[in-house]
């Protein structure tokens, strides 16, 4: 047991070195083989003028719409599934401002029946039963 440790590390390290000396010798890089692109050259346009203080954009839209459109894009057309899904999860009847009252404690946003109703209304109690602390 004990000659057979050695060389039970020492095969491994042969086994992964051996892959190296299989290939043979490489040639060294050549670095004069590398070949250099062209330079950029950014072509001269003679239809833009430069602005004029004072004047107003002849553009239509807003900077932030701009950085919009760039990012984003344009509005993408929707595929017939998603049409249908939308139409059936009723998105012509939803109400105008529904997200800023989804937050509100007073909207019952899902319908929680009479029963949790009045567990989630009762208050505290000291019953041996069941008790619950708040956090103080």
């Amino acid at each position: 047991m004990l000659k057979a440790l050695p060389l039970a590390l020492v095969l491994p390290a042969f086994a992964l070195g051996g892959c190296a000396l299989l290939q043979g010798k490489q040639a060294p890089l050549d670095e004069f083989a590398v070949a250099r692109n062209a330079p950029l050259v950014i072509p001269p346009d003679y239809t833009l003028t430069p602005p004029v203080a004072g004047t107003v954009s002849t553009t239509t839209e807003s900077a932030q719409q701009q950085a919009i459109e760039a990012l984003f894009g344009g509005p993408s057309p929707r595929s017939q599934t998603e049409t249908t899904l939308l139409q059936e999860a009723g998105r012509d009847r939803a109400l105008i401002g529904a997200r800023s009252v989804a937050g509100d404690p007073a909207t019952r946003v899902v319908d929680k029946g009479n029963t949790t109703r009045a567990i989630l209304a009762a208050g505290e109690t000291q019953s041996p039963d069941a008790a619950a602390q708040p956090p103080q």
